[in-house]
Formats: structure tokens, C-alpha cells, sequence
């Protein structure tokens, strides 16, 4: 009898220690899910600080900048940036037929807060008095456009004047007048082409 009483107080003190490990493994288990939760929603709220606060990423959405970007490239746009230099391209939003309704365009600056800006008889960019020299054959040419622009213009704190590349048929600040601070969206800095995807 009292071997049996030495049998059944072993096995319950190895039930007594399975239970205790077995506690230890879920709790540790536990602990392990609760880093893997802390991680996930770290994980998750940097990639919504990068792509929805700091980095943008769109669509070219029409030919305004052939045949430097063509329509349909994905174009990766630096957010933070709302005060674009010289010649840089940005992504911006005008309300362009006056119904409320904002489009996406894309643009090169070609003239910054305090510059002025005319368009001459030959069709030539002027800012500040001096005629801009473009390297390309197809920037050569700059002809006005609509009636809402009073050239020379200019340029108050916070506007850019922006034109397209495709200086014939794009729609840009020459139809709108100045692009504001305010409807900058970034900075375009790369782009990866469609190639007929």
C-alpha cells in the first residue's frame, strides 16, 4: 500500500510538473504572439507613414510629358516636397474645366516664386528676361495658350509656373495660370516605364 501511495504521489507530481511546463510553453507562447502583434503593427504603420505620408506612387495619367514619360508609367513622387526647384517634374492637381473636379498633371517647373514669365512673339520661354534655352528640339517651342494667362506674369510666394513637355498639345500653366504650394502633390523622383505591359 504505501508503495502504491509513493506510485500515485510520483505521478501526480509529474502531472504537477507537465502542467507546470505546459503552462510555461503557453505563456511563452503567448508572449511570442504578443511580440509578433507589436511587430506586425510597427511593420504596418511604417509602410502606411512611407507610402501614404512620404512616398507616392501613380500612374502617368496622360502624354503631357512625351516623350520624356509616357502615358501610363508608374511614377514614384516624393511627397514631402513642396517646393520644387528649377526644371524639376512634379505631380500636381488643378481644377482644370472650373466643375469642382481636381486632375492629376504632371509638369517641369520652369519659373519659381519671384520670377517673371512671358511667352515672346517667336514663341520663346522667357523668365526673368532671359530667353531659356532648352536642349531638346521639342521644349524649343512655347506657345501661349487660353486667355485666363496675362503675360508677363508675375510669380507671388508659394506659385511655380509648370509646363509640360509636350509644349504643343499639353495642358499646363499657360491655360491655368501659376501652380500654388498647395496643389503640389511631390516631387517625381524615378519612374518605371510600361513598355506595352
Amino acid at each position: 500500500m504505501a508503495e502504491d501511495t509513493v506510485k500515485e504521489t510520483q505521478e501526480k507530481k509529474e502531472e504537477s510538473e507537465k502542467l507546470k511546463s505546459d503552462i510555461r510553453k503557453a505563456e511563452k507562447t503567448m508572449k511570442n504572439a504578443g511580440w509578433f502583434l507589436l511587430y506586425l503593427v510597427i511593420f504596418l504603420f511604417v509602410i502606411w507613414l512611407l507610402f501614404f505620408k512620404i512616398i507616392g506612387i501613380t500612374h502617368m495619367p496622360s502624354s503631357d510629358m512625351e516623350p520624356r514619360i509616357d502615358a501610363g508609367d508608374l511614377l514614384i513622387f516624393f511627397r514631402m516636397d513642396k517646393k520644387p526647384k528649377f526644371r524639376e517634374v512634379i505631380l500636381y492637381e488643378m481644377d482644370t474645366e472650373k466643375n469642382g473636379k481636381k486632375t492629376l498633371l504632371v509638369g517641369r517647373v520652369v519659373a519659381t516664386p519671384g520670377d517673371t514669365v512671358d511667352i515672346n512673339e517667336s514663341n520663346l520661354l522667357v523668365v526673368n528676361g532671359n530667353v531659356i534655352n532648352e536642349s531638346e528640339d521639342y521644349l524649343k517651342i512655347t506657345p501661349k495658350r487660353g486667355d485666363k494667362v496675362t503675360y508677363p506674369i508675375k510669380l507671388e510666394e508659394g506659385q511655380y509656373f509648370v509646363l509640360s513637355d509636350d509644349r504643343m498639345n499639353g495642358m499646363d500653366s499657360r491655360y491655368f495660370g501659376p501652380v500654388t504650394k498647395k496643389d503640389i502633390l511631390g516631387t517625381i523622383i524615378t519612374l518605371f516605364r510600361r513598355n506595352n505591359l
